[in-house]
């Protein structure tokens, strides 16, 4: 929840749990990551088929800073929020 919710990258997650005594590294939250993207794959497109049937749609678009592993610098990420209107 951290990743999203507090804009926490993996590295500083991995600080988070290593203070805790449990050491994971970088490598593992992004590969746990991946993984669960492949696997919600399936409720995406669901997802997708639902919104393209909408007379409506209605986004918001959400910006946080994010850094840039090693390189010192931030870049921008972008979180959206999709909602759905039909006529009665």
């Amino acid at each position: 929840m951290s990743k999203i919710g507090d804009h926490t990258p993996f590295h500083r997650q991995a600080e988070i749990y290593a203070r805790q005594g449990i050491r994971l590294d970088r490598g593992h939250w992004a590969n746990w990551s991946g993984r669960a993207c492949f696997h919600l794959q399936p409720v995406k497109d669901h997802m997708r088929r639902h919104l393209e049937r909408a007379d409506r749609l209605f986004m918001d678009e959400t910006t946080a800073p994010v850094l840039v592993p090693g390189s010192g610098t931030r870049r921008t990420a972008t979180s959206y929020a999709v909602h759905r209107r039909t006529s009665r």
